[in-house]
C-alpha cells in the first residue's frame, strides 16, 4: 500500500517499491523495498518473490496485478516466461507463468487500456502480445511479431515494446529501428511505420512526451539520445542526436535507460561504463535537448532507473556493484545529488507502486 499525504511532518511517508534483479548469483528473485521519500531512503527490503531472472517489470493501472518477464531461454522450446502476480496491499501471489514465444525477454509493458500486455524477447528476435483478462491473467499471445523476417542480413534483438497512445512501437537494437505497430487490439496487426536509427546506433529503450508529439529513444551501442517529431498519424522525423558521454571519456560505454521528469521539463539517461545519469533539459516548444550535465552512480553498470511519484529523487540500479543509489532531484535546475545507497545483488528494474 502507497501512503501519500497521510502522515505528520516528522514522519516518514512510505512508498512501495519493486526491485528485478538477476538470479545468477545470490540473489532470488522480485525484492520489496520501502522509501522513505521524505528523508530520500531505503527503510526496509525483504524478498517479495521467488523467481528466475526478473530483468523487468509491469505494473497494472489498479495496482492489483504485477508482471515480470523471466530472461532465460529454457521455460518452453527455448523461450523465456512471463509470470503474473496479484498484488495484496503491498505482497506478491504468482497465478500464472507462461511462455514469452521467444529467447530471453527482457521488457514487458501494458497498454493504456490494461487490456494488452507486450513481452519483448532479446535473443528471440520477437515481441509477443497477450491479451489481459479480468482477472489479470494472460491469454495468447494472441499474436508473435518476429523481426527475424523483416531483415535477413541483420540479427534482430527485440529489446522494448511500449505503446505510445494506442500504437505499440517496438525498438529493435539488431535492427536499428523502432518498428510502429496499429490494431493490436483487434489482433489484425499491421506494421505501419519504421523509424530509422544510425546504422550501429543500437536502439535500447525510448520515452516520449505526454502527447506523443515527441519521441526520444535512447542508443546503446553508439552512445547517444535520437529526437524525433511525429510526421502524420505514425510516422516520426528526426530532428537531434546529442551523445550521452563526456567528450573526455575515451573508454567503451553503452547506454541503458531513458526518461522524463513528470513535468517534461528533463530527460535523464542511463551511461553503463562511463556510470553516469546524463541530464538534459527540454525545450518546450521544439521539443529540442539541451544537455544540463552527468552525475555518477556511484556505482558499477547502472541499468534500470526511476523517479519516485513525488519527483524530488532519482534511483538508480547498479547492476555489477550490488546497490541502489538514492539522489535528490533539484526541480528546477534538474540535478542530482547524492544521498546515499542500498545494497541489494544484481538489481536491473525499479518499479515503484
Amino acid at each position: 500500500m502507497t501512503l501519500l499525504n497521510c502522515t505528520p511532518e516528522n514522519e516518514s511517508e512510505s512508498l512501495t517499491l519493486f526491485v528485478g534483479t538477476y538470479t545468477d548469483t545470490e540473489s532470488e528473485g522480485i525484492y520489496k523495498l520501502q522509501f522513505d521519500a521524505k528523508a530520500g531512503k531505503i527503510v526496509d527490503s525483504r524478498l517479495a518473490a521467488k523467481i528466475t531472472s526478473p530483468s523487468y517489470l509491469a505494473i497494472n493501472s489498479k495496482k492489483d496485478m504485477l508482471y515480470a518477464v523471466q530472461e532465460i531461454n529454457d521455460f518452453e522450446d527455448g523461450a523465456g516466461a512471463v509470470t503474473a502476480f496479484s498484488i495484496a496491499g503491498d505482497s506478491l501471489t504468482e497465478i500464472q507463468t507462461v511462455s514469452s514465444k521467444g529467447a530471453h525477454p527482457c521488457h514487458v509493458a501494458l497498454s493504456p487500456s490494461g487490456n494488452q500486455l507486450a513481452a519483448a524477447n532479446y535473443t528471440g528476435g520477437n515481441a509477443s502480445i497477450y491479451t489481459v483478462a479480468a482477472d489479470g491473467s494472460l491469454k495468447g499471445p494472441t499474436v508473435v511479431l518476429d523481426h527475424r523476417k523483416i531483415d535477413t542480413t541483420k540479427t534482430s534483438h527485440a529489446h522494448m515494446a511500449q505503446w505510445v497512445n494506442n500504437d505499440l512501437y517496438i525498438a529493435d537494437l539488431g535492427l536499428d529501428a523502432i518498428l510502429g505497430y496499429t490494431d493490436t487490439a483487434e489482433q489484425v496487426v499491421k506494421q505501419s511505420k519504421t523509424v530509422q536509427l544510425q546504422a550501429g546506433a543500437g536502439p535500447r529503450h525510448f520515452t516520449s512526451t505526454s502527447n506523443g508529439r515527441f519521441l526520444y529513444v535512447i542508443n546503446e551501442l553508439n552512445s547517444s539520445i535520437s529526437v524525433f517529431e511525429r510526421e502524420g498519424a505514425m510516422g516520426y522525423r528526426s530532428i537531434q542526436n546529442e551523445s550521452t558521454l563526456a567528450p573526455y571519456f575515451k573508454g567503451k560505454s553503452y547506454c541503458a535507460d531513458v526518461h522524463i521528469s513528470a513535468d517534461g521539463k528533463f530527460l535523464y539517461g542511463s551511461n553503463r561504463g562511463e556510470n553516469t545519469i546524463v541530464i538534459f533539459s527540454i525545450d518546450q516548444e521544439s521539443g529540442r535537448l539541451a544537455l544540463v550535465g552527468r552525475e555518477s552512480v556511484k556505482g558499477d553498470w547502472p541499468r534500470n532507473f526511476t523517479l519516485d511519484p513525488t519527483g524530488n529523487f532519482l534511483l538508480v540500479a547498479n547492476q555489477n556493484s550490488n546497490n541502489i543509489c538514492v539522489f535528490r532531484r533539484d526541480p528546477e535546475k534538474g540535478t542530482l545529488t547524492f544521498l546515499n545507497e542500498e545494497k541489494l545483488p544484481k538489481p536491473v528494474c525499479l518499479l515503484f507502486l
